[in-house]
This record gives C-alpha cells, structure tokens and sequence, in this order.
C-alpha cells in the first residue's frame, strides 16, 4: 500500500475520534469546529419561564352521588338499592338532566361482617349494595334544586359525595392565557438579555403545562330529605392558569 494510499484512514479516524472527544468535552463547541461540525448547546440561550391565567365563571355542575343499602341478603339490599337508584335518576331527568350526562361511576356489593365475642370470631352482619353516578348540570342555577329532588327521591339511602364546576368550552380560555403566559415569557427573556448586554433572539424551545382551580366541595351536602329550605349552591369563579417554558437564542 503506498504512502498517500494508507494516509486516507488516518486522517479519516483522526476527525471521528475529535467527534467522539466532542460528545463527551464540556466545551464541545471548540471541538465541533475544529471537526468542521455544527455542534449546539442544549444550554445556551435563556431559558424562562411564563405564565398566563384567566378568571372565568363556571357554567357546568358535576354532581357526584347515589345510594347506599345495607340489607340482611344479598337481594333484599340490591333490590332496595335499585328501587332507590331508579327514583334518583328518574328526580334527575325530571329536573332537566340528559341521559347522556347521567353516567355510572361505581358499583359495589360487599359482605359486611362484625365481631362476635363469645365466638371470638367474625360473623356476616348482612350485605352492603353502593351504587354512584355522576350528573353534569348544565343549567348551573338549577345546581341546588336537583339537590333537593335527588334527597327526596333517595331518602335515608341518598348519597351525596360531592359538586365541582367546569366551563364546558375553555377553549377559548387556554388561548387567552396562553398569549399571556408567551407575552410573560418574552418580556422576562427581554429583560434578561438587555441585563447580558445583548439581543433576543428567535424561540428555539417552547414547551406549556396548564392547570385550573381545584374544585370546589360540599361533602355531606344534603343528610336529611323533607327540609323546606332549598339548598345554596354558589359556583363562584375559578381559574384557569396555563405555564410555558420557553427558550430564546441571545444574540450580541
């Protein structure tokens, strides 16, 4: 093999060993280019974080709910339960809620047992049937009196476990906030920059995360069918907040 001709790997496993020496150096980009590669930082720039939030009037109730029977057999308790449910979600439709808001949740028959002490041992006290759907109210004002009718129909086997609020479209919520979290986002990235004695550049990373209020809960919000008053149902506001992170090139 002549000179010229042994030369050529040589030269070649020289610029892939300065590659390999590249991906592991912490100032690779020296090394990329004296490879002759463009080599960028994962670090560079500036990297802030924005956020954007909106108050909003929740315009959907989700009523979670149901009954509980606990009855000597298996059959009596899933017979009274389903006697009870079939009125709670006949007080709902008639209160105006769809059949397609109505939707199971959870379903339950256990064995309930108890401590005997002169057997000293457990004995079955009977069988426990749960049966909970959740209802979304889409006339929100009306959240209360479904409440009542609900109670009325269930009676001492109604549970009422909880009520949130949404907004059924945020759509157009998230597009607010967001252009607020980008609008905080940059003016913090301006501001860094200037302090750096440079230029923003271009966003080169964009990445966003958002969340909303925690709703709100009424536990045990109805113990006892027959009461004259109605009971309050306030929605309040809730808010919608979304974050991005975003980085932008810093240019001098």
């Amino acid at each position: 093999m002549g000179k010229k001709n042994w030369l050529l790997p040589i030269s070649l496993a020289l610029v892939l060993a300065i590659v390999g020496l590249a991906g592991c150096s912490p100032d690779n980009t020296v090394l990329g280019e004296i490879a002759g590669l463009n080599i960028n930082n994962q670090q560079e720039g500036i990297w802030v974080s924005g956020q954007g939030v909106v108050t909003v009037t929740p315009d959907i109730a989700t009523l979670r709910l149901g009954v509980e029977v606990q009855a000597a057999t298996v059959a009596d308790a899933q017979s009274q339960a389903a006697v009870a449910m079939n009125d709670v979600i006949e007080a709902l439709t008639d209160n105006g809620i769809a059949e397609k808001d109505i939707q199971t949740q959870y379903f339950s028959i256990r064995q309930v047992t108890k401590w005997d002490r002169d057997k000293e041992e457990e004995i079955v006290d009977g069988y426990r049937v749960t049966h909970k759907v959740t209802a979304k109210i889409r006339e929100i004002d009306k959240a209360g009196t479904v409440i009542d009718a609900v109670a009325a129909a269930g009676g001492d086997f109604t549970r009422i476990d909880s009520i949130d609020f949404s907004v059924d479209d945020p759509s157009a919520c998230y597009e607010e906030a967001r252009q607020k979290a980008m609008a905080d986002a940059k003016a913090k990235a301006e501001q860094l920059a200037e302090l750096a004695g440079g230029r923003l550049g271009k966003a080169t990373y964009i990445s966003e995360s958002s969340q909303t209020s925690p709703p709100i809960y009424r536990q045990d919000i109805y113990e006892e069918a027959g009461m004259a008053a109605e009971t309050p149902i306030s929605p309040g506001e809730m808010e919608i907040s979304l974050t991005v992170q975003v980085a932008y090139a810093l240019l001098y």
